[in-house]
């Protein structure tokens, strides 16, 4: 009975399942809709989901190159110790140059992931598009560190030796 409560979002239980849904509230509006047929029904809430997500996506996108080291200023000092320069530029005006590419392509890199984790949640995945998204990149960082790894031995030859 707490309005703060049903404006965070009101559940219930589906019938043969033990699982909640959202019915109402910001939660609702922030879960992917549950079959086409409900996008039908309520249009403002699959545009609403998909604005979430992609927005939150670019915006978590942009944040992690300033705390990844990947932001222009770090990238112009990379650049600067690695002895390479932009002809015509200086560091200062090449970390202005740097700020017109890098932050767009991390935004347009986090659209593509949101798209690609909303894209899954609509067609059905198993899980949630996101969980698929991770555990293809979690799986993908093993399959590289495996791959290093054996460069490192000899190749397959020097495992078993």
């Amino acid at each position: 009975g707490n309005i703060l409560i049903n404006l965070l979002g009101t559940w219930s239980d589906a019938s043969g399942s033990y699982r909640s849904f959202p019915t109402g509230g910001i939660c609702y509006y922030l879960s992917p809709p549950e079959s086409f047929g409900h996008i039908l029904v309520d249009p403002i809430h699959c545009l609403t989901y998909i604005a979430f997500m992609l927005g939150s996506c670019a915006f978590f996108s942009k944040t992690w190159i300033d705390v990844s080291g990947s932001s222009a200023k770090d990238v112009a000092k990379q650049l600067k110790e690695q002895q390479m320069i932009m002809r015509g530029h200086r560091e200062k005006s090449m970390i202005h140059e740097l700020n017109r590419y890098i932050p767009t392509a991390a935004a347009f890199g986090g659209l593509c992931i949101g798209a690609l984790s909303v894209t899954a949640d609509f067609m059905g995945a198993i899980g949630s598009g996101t969980g698929i998204l991770l555990a293809v990149t979690i799986i993908y960082q093993y399959f590289e560190i495996f791959v290093k790894e054996q460069q490192d031995m000899g190749g397959l030859t020097g495992m078993f030796s």
